[in-house]
């Protein structure tokens, strides 16, 4: 049974609760792992404040090589966490190899970034003065990651997170934890003991991590309501929040798109991970004059594409996470069927798996932005299509909603794609190349999609604050003190 980490070692809960983890194919179980109560958090914290005393003041050299080193034990454990990260989470096994490298080329990325980064030394007011503008560690980062990309949302937080000198407790989705003890089992045996620490649980473990005095920022990625209720948890010691809430991300689809390309970008947008992407396309707006075409080809494109488990080999779409997260979306599909929607394919659940939380993907049409499945997060397989009549209409669609996470674009017209940059609300807009990030670039949202900046230097710049020195060489009275003439 795998166990938790805690000051280096791998150690069982303390009141030796267990619970199960589940293949979603097939619903059986995989493993148990403990089941960490706030008394194990705390342990966990205060392993994490011993360390730090001693991280912080780790070289900017050695912090290179400790995390570079994450970098290639990744790399040569990628099939082996791939393949956990598959039965525990259903995403087919391309797609998580692709997430091993993706998240060693972040620890890489960070461990030179890091050598950069300590402050500017500013102009003083006076001859014998020196001002400089410092940027150090908060301290204890409580980094509380999803289960839809475990190990990438992971390194986005961690990564930077050491890089800027802070320890580390890390409680992962009780629906994924598997892949990440794995990795810290194989990747990580070289850090100093208490500089990540990671606790497997539920709320009571991770909202200890919220509220603890003991630890200093709370970086958190998943939905808006937990985020929300983090935020007021924190702020009653007005403590520093890094949240990403999830999204509701448009794509608009303009009359000189090449339906080639646009066709299969925005199914690859839409269902990649079961649509289980917080910058999936939940939403798509196709200039009326070749929406019926566009329509047409997307359902073709869809039915062609197969569904299974995620661990067999040509398999496009694997299952939803859990039951829960499928009986939403047949919420979201249900309720714009009966306010009208056209279902063109999909809408049910497939006849050919008897187990498993498997479900159709879905194109609607014959709906509006006032539809359910067109203002509230899906996380699902789902394409519900919008015709617009003029590019104004279409950016008016795009912003008409609470998040602002990602928006997306097919055009040639460069003053299309100057007037979209500049007037959606999204913290990522992507033009002719859905979904690709840029471990150089900024990735966040804007709304109720959360504040925070992860990747780029903006994400480092999130795990360091800043800190004023000014010092005088000479010990001296000055003029304009008391008393005053």
């Amino acid at each position: 049974m795998p166990q938790m980490l805690i000051d280096g070692q791998f150690v069982s809960a303390a009141a030796g609760a267990t619970f199960a983890v589940h293949n979603p194919a097939t619903e059986e179980v995989l493993d148990h792992v403990p089941q960490a109560d706030a008394d194990d958090a705390r342990r966990a914290i205060a392993a994490a404040n011993i360390a730090f005393k001693e991280w912080r003041r780790t070289t900017a050299h050695d912090k290179a090589h400790i995390l570079h080193e994450i970098a290639h034990k990744m790399r040569a454990h990628s099939e082996e966490l791939a393949t956990l990260m598959t039965m525990e989470g259903g995403k087919p096994l391309l797609e998580n190899r692709d997430e091993i490298s993706w998240c060693a080329a972040c620890f890489d990325y960070y461990a030179e970034l890091q050598r950069n980064t300590r402050g500017r030394v500013i102009p003083s007011v006076e001859p014998s003065q020196l001002a400089m503008v410092l940027k150090e560690p908060y301290g204890v980062v409580a980094a509380i990651v999803p289960w839809n990309y475990p190990l990438l949302l992971m390194s986005w937080k961690v990564a930077p997170a050491l890089a800027a000198g802070n320890t580390v407790v890390l409680k992962p989705s009780e629906m994924t934890p598997l892949s990440t003890l794995r990795f810290a089992e194989l990747c990580c045996d070289h850090l100093p003991p208490g500089a990540l620490n990671i606790v497997t649980g539920f709320a009571d473990a991770g909202r200890e991590l919220v509220i603890s005095p003991d630890t200093h920022m709370i970086a958190f990625t998943g939905s808006f309501a937990t985020g929300r209720e983090i935020a007021r948890l924190a702020a009653e010691r007005v403590k520093k929040t890094h949240l990403e809430l999830g999204g509701k991300d448009a794509f608009i689809v303009a009359e000189d798109a090449d339906l080639d390309v646009a066709v299969p970008g925005v199914a690859w947008a839409a269902l990649l991970n079961a649509g289980q992407v917080c910058t999936s396309t939940e939403r798509v707006y196709v200039q009326e004059s070749i929406a019926r075409q566009f329509t047409e080809r997307l359902v073709d494109f869809v039915q062609s594409l197969r569904l299974g488990p995620g661990i067999e080999p040509g398999v496009d779409i694997g299952p939803l996470v859990g039951a829960k997260y499928r009986a939403k979306v047949e919420e979201h599909v249900e309720s714009a069927r009966a306010a009208g929607a056209r279902i063109l394919t999909g809408g049910k659940r497939p006849a050919q798996f008897e187990r498993g939380y498997f479900y159709e993907p879905t194109v609607l049409t014959d709906l509006d932005n006032s539809f359910r499945i067109m203002r509230e997060e899906t996380f699902g397989p789902t394409i519900p299509i919008v015709a617009y009549r003029s590019f104004d209409e279409a950016i008016a669609l795009t912003n008409d909603c609470d998040y602002g996470l990602g928006a997306n674009l097919y055009t040639r017209d460069p003053r299309k794609v100057k007037q979209y940059y500049e007037e959606v609300k999204a913290g990522t807009c992507w033009v002719n190349d859905p979904l690709t990030d840029n471990d150089a670039g900024p990735f966040g949202g804007m709304k109720f999609s959360g504040g925070a900046r992860e990747l780029g230097e903006e994400g480092l710049e999130e795990f360091l604050e800043t800190k004023h020195v000014h010092w005088d060489f000479n010990m001296e009275r000055k003029s304009w003190w008391f008393p005053y003439e």
